[in-house]
């Protein structure tokens, strides 16, 4: 008996509903209802007519907007998608209310309800457009204008019993229909308001320069975690689960999570642990291994490091703790770098290093006020060695560049001042074929 009663309340509600279809139908077939509907119609064919003759020029006209923000752009495209709704709601209520004054109030009833239902569903597309994902965005649309044209209908109360009358009963519990959609309906809303505080919320704390880059990202981080983790569970304690009974079942899958996957939450505690003592963060240049880069985000899981040939490497997080890192620009953004060149025995060694220093500084990069030094490093078989040093700071414009630059005005500078710059020389010796013969010495140069 307890199984066939959820059915027969079903029966029922379905029977009861299709009694209410069939008087529905049968009121369309009245004179005046007829006359509603051709007016409707009406109303609707001049409403496609005017929205094929603006929606062209409201297009070209969009087109011209492009310094406009993605929300204004995305409302600006509802519009344009929803005008021929739009305007057949402008032109229809217009009517209704002369009609109201006009004639008896039953006679413009049926324009009423479907006014009702068209303002609604212009309402639902102009909210929901704002969602960003489109699947979601969809099934909010479709649910919306589903649920309002039940409450305009006054079906409500009936698909409510219908949808609690259809359900799964597990141990004590009974899960129904009606309680899934519910679940769905909010969870969907807590999500999606949580989504957009946390992106405000992003926004706001990217502007505070107080904060340091890593504690930004560590804040967005938990904030978005605590913003998620209340949305499900508010979400679900409004629907009535008992969410005490997953405490050991989440304890359980914790612990099996734990065991299988140890690399993820290792790179998950790293990240935390790098953002907490601010040893890398968004901006900084690091080389890691043969990678040379910038960080471009700091993730839950890896780094984003971009190289100046435009590729993204993404580095776990565990690699930045357990192997070495280079930081150019931990504490501060001056970077020093070093060129050799060697020049001629016959060449002064004081000279050589002042046109050094004074064409290393000429380069555009190089800075004055942390002035290059140049030094002798060596007595070379065929050239005196000299280091030359020199700061910048700028090393996300490159390394290689620089480098490339300091040397080209070395070379101006010396070819203008008579400074040579030496290559090796070696001696070729042709023995001759016979014995006794005399060996030819044949000087070579051998670059």
């Amino acid at each position: 008996m307890e199984t066939q009663e959820p059915v027969e309340l079903v029966q029922q509600i379905a029977l009861s509903l299709w009694g209410q279809f069939e008087s529905f139908v049968t009121g369309l077939l009245r004179p005046w209802n007829a006359y509603q509907l051709l007016i409707a119609l009406g109303v609707l064919v001049l409403a496609t007519l005017i929205a094929r003759l603006i929606a062209p020029r409201y297009h070209e006209w969009l087109r011209g907007r492009d310094g406009w923000p993605k929300w204004r752009l995305r409302f600006a495209l509802v519009i344009h998608r929803q005008m021929r709704l739009m305007i057949f709601v402008v032109l229809l209520w217009p009517v209704i209310w002369i009609m109201r004054e006009v004639t008896w109030p039953s006679r413009s009833y049926l324009l009423g309800v479907i006014g009702s239902i068209a303002f609604a569903w212009v309402v639902i597309s102009l909210v929901s457009r704002f969602i960003a994902n489109n699947a979601l965005r969809g099934i909010v649309r479709m649910a919306g204008w589903l649920w309002v044209t039940l409450v305009i209908l006054g079906l409500t109360e009936e698909v409510q019993s219908l949808l609690e009358g259809i359900g799964l009963a597990i141990g004590e519990t009974r899960l129904t229909l009606w309680t899934l959609l519910q679940a769905l309906v909010l969870l969907t809303g807590l999500f999606t308001l949580a989504r957009f505080l946390s992106h405000a919320s992003a926004a706001n704390i990217s502007r505070v320069e107080d904060i340091s880059p890593s504690m930004r990202v560590l804040m967005v981080k938990f904030l978005q975690l605590l913003l998620y983790g209340l949305a499900l569970f508010i979400g679900l304690k409004s629907v009535g689960v008992d969410l005490t009974g997953l405490a050991v079942l989440s304890g359980a899958i914790g612990v099996g999570l734990g065991f299988g996957l140890q690399k993820v939450v290792s790179n998950l505690v790293s990240g935390i642990i790098i953002l907490l003592d601010k040893s890398v963060k968004p901006g900084d240049v690091i080389s890691v291994g043969e990678t040379f880069g910038w960080i471009n985000s700091l993730g839950a899981r890896y780094v984003s490091i971009t190289t100046r040939d435009g590729k993204e490497y993404l580095i776990p997080n565990e690699d930045l703790i357990t192997t070495q890192v280079v930081n150019w620009s931990h504490s501060n953004d001056f970077v020093r770098l070093d060129i050799y060149f060697g020049t001629a025995y016959g060449d002064d060694p004081h000279k050589v290093r002042k046109i050094a220093i004074e064409a290393a500084m000429a380069v555009e990069r190089v800075l004055t006020h942390k002035p290059p030094v140049c030094h002798i490093v060596g007595f070379g078989d065929s050239s005196v060695d000299y280091i030359l040093r020199f700061w910048i700071t700028d090393p996300t414009g490159g390394l290689t560049n620089i480098r490339g630059n300091v040397y080209l005005a070395l070379w101006d500078a010396f070819q203008a001042n008579g400074i040579s710059i030496p290559f090796p020389q070696r001696e070729v010796r042709m023995l001759g074929d016979g014995p006794g013969q005399p060996e030819t010495p044949t000087g070579k140069a051998l670059d």
